[in-house]
Order: C-alpha cells, then structure tokens, then sequence
C-alpha cells in the first residue's frame, strides 16, 4: 500500500441539485465555462493534480500545501470577478475545503482520512468561501498574505476527533470575527478567592512620566516579517528576591506563562530559549521586538519572602510604547497557579482573543499544583535544554525528584520519556547508567504513564520514540496531533518534520522545520540538524553545508553537527573542507581511528524505506575520512598495479565512494565484472558512480 503526504483541495458548486432542476442545460454550459475559464486554469497554474470529477465537483492534489491555499483562493476570487455582472440566477458560487494529510494511493485515485476531511471541510466553508484545517493553517500563516478567523474544533461525519477549522478571509477588511468561546478557571477551586485578591491588589500604574520616552520598534528594522496574528515575547521575570534559589520559581512562572500563551491558537509566541538569551540583561523592548519580528513584548518580575509572593507584569507594543495590559499580585505562593491562569485570560482578553473550551483544557494537562515538583520540574527542563549527555542525566533526576513530589505530574513523566529517547538516539545511555535499549524501554514505560495526562508534550516524545523504533506512521500521527494541539510548540514542529524528511518527504518536512525556526530565532542545534536534514536528503549539499557551517561558525562547540558537514562537503568534492570537518568532529584521533570512528557512526535519525540517503551518508564520511594523498588517479592505478585481491577490492570500494567524481575509473571496473570475487564490489562502485 502506498502512502505519502498530500494536499488535498475539494471543491464543489453550491446548490448545484437545485440549478440542475431549474435549467438542466444552462447549468451544465455554465459549470463547463467556469472549470475552463476559472478552475482548470488555476489548479494548473498552481500544479495541482485532478483526481477525479463529481458532477459539480472536484478533488485535486497538490505537493505543496502553500500552492493548494494559494489556488483555492485565486479561484474563488476569479470567480467572484467573473461573476459579478451577472444575474443572481446565472451565478455558479463555490465551496472549497483544503487539508493537509496522509493519503493511500490506488492508481490515480487517492484515499483515507486525508481526503475525508477535505470533503468535510468543503462541506462547511461558505458560499465563495474557503475552510482549511488547523495543520494547513499552521503551514500557510506565514507563507501567504491572508487572514484567518478561527472557527474552533468541529465535529465532522466519518472523523473521530474535532478538525479545528479556520475560514480564509479573502475579504481583508471584513469584520472576521471568531466564534464565541466559553472561558473558565484550570483550577476553580481557587478561582473565587484570587478574583478577590485582584480587586485588593489592584492594577498597577505602570505609566512613569519621569522616564525618558521610550523608542519605538520599526517594522522595517525587524529580523522577521511580522506574523499575521497578534506575536508576543515572554521575556524572563526578574528575580527580585534576596535568595538567588528563587531564580527556578522566578524563571518557573515564566516557562509556564509562555507554555500556556503557546496552547492559544490565536496567538503568535516565541520559544522560550530565544526569550531566555536576554535573561540577565537590561534590553530595550524595541530591540526585543525588532530580535524576534514580534509586535509584543511580557515583561514583569516576581518577589518571594517564605509563603509570600509578589508579581508584576505588563505587556508592551513594541511599535507604538503603549501598554496593552498590566497587572499585580499579592499574597499566597500557592496560590500563584491561579494566578498565572488569571493572567493568561488577562493578556488574551486585551488582545481581543478568545479562549476556547479545548485551548483551556490543554493549558490545564500536565500540570502541577506542587511549587516543589513544579520547581524540580523547572530545574531539569534547564538542564535538558542544554542538550549534552551529562545535563541529559541531571535532567531526568530532576524530572524523577518531580514525580515523586507529584506522582499526577504529566508533563514531567513525558519530559522523561524525551530523556531517556534522546538517550538511545545520542549513545547517551552510560550518562544514564543502562544501555541504549535500556534507555529506549525506559522512554517507553514514562511515555505510557505521560499518556494518561495527554498533552503536545506527550506527544511530541511519542513521535521521537516512534521514530527510533522505525515506527514511521505513528510518529507521523502522534507529530500531526502535537502542532494541533500546540501549534506554537517548535518541538512539535520539528517531529512533524522530522517525520517527513525520515520518510521522502523532505519538501514538506522543511516548511515544518522553517517554522520552528521562526518560532524560536535562537535555533537551536538539533534544529539546525533537522534543518539541514531536508536538504540533504534532497540531495541538495551546497545548502546542507551552508546551513551546518553557518552553525558551527556561531557555535563551534556543536560538534555533533560536523559529520553531516563532513559528508555534504565531500559529496561536494571539497575534501580538504570534509576533512577539517572530521578533525573538528574529532580532533585527537589518529588516521585508524578516525576511519574506525566513521565506520562505526551512529546517526541519531533513521530514514524509512530506501537506503540511498543513509548510503550517501555513510559514503561521504568514508570519503572524508580517507588521508588527503588518496585520489581517483592513485586509486585507479593501485587498482591497475596491484596483485593482492583484498588490496584491489579496496581500491574499487573507495573509488565508488567518489560517486560522479570517479567517472574516469569506469572502463577499469567494467573489466573487473568477469572476475567472480570483484563483481559485487564492482557493481557497487559503478552503482555509485553513476550516480544511483
């Protein structure tokens, strides 16, 4: 069965039944017009595929999903162009649905889940209009120059789970409301006496007239195009306690802040490690803004004596220095989580949001109402972040210590299940004190217990389980429903695309991986890896050189990047590049050691299917790895003087892992074909000479 990534574009006529019956012969002369003016056309000009016609309807398949929203819309307004002169009985008005999904294919024909939902959302878009699911929202938000409005999670026939639909505004100055949502406390037990203790409190007065005017942010001068929804940077709350141990509460409320602002579909936020580089720093909210291409910016700072807390935040637009929100807290630590929760509805309030009732229940999953467990917890996430083998294992004593103070933390146990994968994924295992299936039934058991308290979390760890485990299809499902639930989250947008580009869908994995870079300017390595990953599994080596060197030069401490360099430079033809590539990957190892360290190269990844990337690859080390006196000339005449067979069969090996760039040694090989011990050898070579 044969299954890939599509984007999936249903169209139809509205009220086609009715039109038929009143003028059977107009109707049909009308609709042929308009798939030969209008609709044929286009899905050509955006390189879409007819799948099949029905009547008054069609189903297209497009590869990039950009491509299909871009065409939904080019049609509906030509045909709304088109239409405009005419009599309201003359008018064919279309209904176009477009989703982003797995498809079986049969012939030409394609089925499944995929183009179910593209029919259901058909079905639900409006007279000229266009509904999309949230992954083709996710994909496009930032590609094309279109609004959205937000019309929440709807049941559909033949589909499980809600699809969260999204309208495209082709009308940019409609009103475009959103649906009303209802909107409540996580924890309402609390909700009553922290309403209270707001009014005590009161807003703070943040306007200070004795402070210089602030300067504003520039549109222009900003690193990112600004998102088309409201984009917002939660930078560290300031510590301003006399106890530098309340660093971990401080940074805490901001981890959790941005976590929770992250689960609002409506919003635009940025990740946490590229908010966290200003953490100790004096920065001007414009530089902040201008950094990371958003338009506001949280700030605020937290003071904690014994059970007693302080907070102040205040949110700034950056382009105009008005204060959007501000508010303060006094009173109980334990109630700080009620308090966070308030403040999350605060800002979405003022930025004209709503909260829906899934948004909500996915800020409560996996939380804590523990300040120890959520302090411990707090304390490995620093940890983990750092992403080395002995940060990996303090991490997940942290995480442990987590559970133990709240055996109901969700989100610690997926936490876990990420430690203990990225153990077996990096040969981090002896950091951990087991062995690399040992971390990897580790990771299995906490993600089975993180399941029980579901969140995007959970399921980004399920996907990079799944994709050790060669489970290709489930971590592709378990990467799709993380960006659903958590589009903000670049983690998820990265297992999305890892998922893609592991199985021949590098295309589609990169716009994943782009987006998280977006999402977390900082970038960093395992996405710069990811990064890189799509284009050299595209074949395209001069970008995957660039993107990994661009990294090593900003941090040359990340050498776990350096072999693919390696690779992709010698695949390249620059061998002297591939080999200070290795040398930095490695730098005390000797010419043995080194090729016995690139024979043995564990890649933490693994492609499904065909073994061409992974060849390639593995070819390029050995390429690179090879002393700098071995050329095409001397291994062709090694193979031309040499008697031993071992000696020969070396020599045609190595020339095959030249690729293209050992054209010359062809005619040599070719002979070899009759020799029974250097065919298969010979095979290989002229295989991979010729580029296959």
């Amino acid at each position: 069965m044969e299954r890939r990534l599509a984007a999936i574009l249903a169209v139809d006529v509205v009220g086609y039944t009715r039109l038929m019956g009143a003028d059977e012969a107009g109707t049909l002369a009308r609709l042929k017009a308009l798939r030969g003016e209008v609709i044929d056309p286009e899905i050509a000009r955006y390189n879409g595929r007819i799948v099949k016609l029905m009547g008054d309807g069609a189903l297209v398949e497009f590869a990039s999903v950009v491509d299909a929203v871009a065409c939904a819309v080019a049609i509906q307004r030509a045909n709304a162009a088109r239409d405009a002169g005419l009599a309201e009985d003359a008018r064919l008005a279309l209904r176009i649905g477009v989703n982003l999904g797995d498809v079986i294919v049969e012939g030409e024909d394609i089925y499944g889940d995929g183009v179910n939902i593209a029919a259901r959302l058909e079905g639900l878009a409006e007279p000229g209009g266009i509904s999309v699911s949230d992954i083709v929202h996710q994909s496009v938000r930032a590609k094309l120059d279109l609004a959205f409005d937000d019309l929440g999670p709807q049941q559909v026939k033949n589909v499980a789970e809600p699809v969260r639909v999204y309208r495209v505004r082709l009308d940019p100055s409609a009103s475009g409301k959103a649906f009303p949502a209802k909107r409540g406390w996580r924890r309402p037990a609390i909700a009553a006496g922290i309403a209270a203790l707001a009014v005590v409190a009161g807003i703070a007065v943040w306007q200070r007239p004795w402070e210089p005017k602030v300067e504003l942010a520039s549109v222009e001068r900003m690193a990112f195009p600004l998102p088309d929804k409201p984009s917002i940077a939660v930078l560290p709350f300031v510590n301003m306690s006399d106890d530098p141990e309340q660093e971990y509460f401080a940074d805490g409320m901001t981890e959790d802040l941005i976590t929770d602002l992250s689960k609002v579909s409506g919003l635009f936020v940025i990740a946490r490690n590229s908010t966290f580089v200003y953490k100790g720093r004096s920065v001007p909210v414009r530089q902040v803004s201008e950094d990371l291409g958003v338009r506001y910016v949280l700030e605020g700072s937290v003071r904690r004596v014994g059970d007693q807390v302080r907070v102040n935040a205040q949110l700034i637009d950056a382009t105009t220095g008005g204060h959007v929100w501000a508010d303060r807290y006094d009173g109980n630590v334990t109630d700080i989580f009620a308090v966070q929760d308030a403040f999350v509805r605060e800002i979405v309030a003022a930025l004209a949001l709503n909260l829906s009732e899934s948004e909500q229940q996915e800020i409560a999953s996996g939380q804590t109402s523990n300040i120890e467990a959520r302090e411990a917890f707090q304390n490995g996430w620093e940890h983990y972040l750092r992403y080395t083998p002995e940060d990996n294992a303090t991490a997940a004593e942290q995480f442990k210590r987590a559970v133990e103070l709240d055996p109901d933390y969700g989100r610690a146990y997926s936490a876990l299940g990420m430690v203990y994968v990225r153990g077996c994924q990096w040969l981090w295992n002896d950091e951990l004190g087991m062995t690399a299936g040992g971390a990897f039934n580790t990771a299995v058991q906490y993600l089975t217990k993180g399941e029980e308290y579901s969140s995007s979390l959970t399921k980004v760890a399920a996907s990079q389980i799944y994709l050790y485990d060669r489970k290709h299809d489930k971590a592709f499902i378990e990467a799709a429903r993380a960006v659903g639930q958590d589009p903000n989250d670049p983690e998820a947008q990265v297992a999305m695309g890892l998922a893609m580009i592991t199985t021949g869908r590098p295309e589609a994995g990169l716009e994943f991986v782009e987006t998280a870079l977006r999402l977390n300017p900082n970038r960093p390595n395992h996405y710069v890896l990811a990064h890189a990953m799509a284009y050299f599994t595209m074949n395209d080596m001069e970008q995957a050189a660039s993107v990994l060197a661009a990294a090593l030069e900003r941090d040359p401490g990340a050498v776990e990047l350096a072999p693919m360099l390696a690779a992709s430079y010698a695949r390249l033809g620059q061998r002297d590049e591939a080999r200070a590539a290795l040398q930095l990957w490695k730098p005390d190892a000797s010419q043995s050691e080194l090729r016995e360290l690139v024979i043995s190269y564990h890649f933490p990844y693994r492609w499904s299917g065909a073994r061409e990337v992974p060849e390639r690859l593995d070819g390029g080390l050995e390429i690179a790895a090879l002393p700098s006196d071995v050329t095409v000339a001397s291994l062709l005449l090694t193979l031309r003087r040499a008697k031993d067979p071992f000696e020969r069969r070396s020599a045609v090996w190595t020339l095959g892992q030249f690729g293209p760039a050992a054209k010359a040694a062809v005619p040599a090989i070719q002979e070899l074909l009759d020799d029974t011990k250097l065919k298969f050898v010979a095979e290989f070579a002229l295989k991979k000479i010729n580029g296959n």
